[in-house]
């Protein structure tokens, strides 16, 4: 029976380098010349801080970070940008949340989404994926066609076709 799997993966090693390129960045620009401005990434608690002095510091940063991040070929919908909190020092910190993986209510919209399109599969939630099964390929493709037309707000991958 033919399948598929559906899934939100962020590719790390692509974020790390995307950082880094940023951190360069920062270093070479005239803007934060002599700024204490610092970008840290937290693979495994998928998180970016980025701490620096004033708001338009914070808006130059934000604007830096998702650039990289679109050079790397990472989709921008998987940074949630937070709002900026005051840090200690008169500075101001950023964090910037990496999603990855579907939470439950994505995964529930997208089953009810596909399940109201009458088409003649099943869509099983496994942990952060969801597998879709049918017995025509076109039906699955047609599940592809219809998830790519709607937004739900993080990238999504289809990933692992069989036949």
């Amino acid at each position: 029976m033919p399948s598929f799997n559906v899934v939100n993966n962020v590719d790390m090693q692509e974020m790390s380098n995307a950082v880094n390129n940023a951190r360069k960045e920062l270093t070479q620009r005239y803007d934060f010349r002599g700024s204490n401005t610092e970008i840290e990434l937290d693979a495994k608690a998928k998180l970016i801080v980025a701490s620096t002095e004033d708001e338009m510091k914070v808006e130059a940063l934000r604007d830096t970070i998702i650039t990289h991040a679109v050079r790397r070929k990472l989709d921008p919908a998987c940074l949630d940008l937070g709002e900026p909190q005051p840090a200690g020092g008169m500075k101001l910190r950023l964090d910037v949340k990496i999603v990855d993986g579907i939470d439950r209510d994505i995964a529930r919209k997208i089953t009810r989404d596909v399940k109201d399109s009458k088409l003649k599969v099943q869509v099983a939630v496994q942990g952060e994926e969801l597998r879709v099964t049918g017995k025509k390929r076109d039906d699955l493709q047609a599940v592809i066609r219809l998830l790519k037309g709607n937004d739900y707000g993080i990238p999504l991958q289809y990933i692992n076709m069989r036949d």
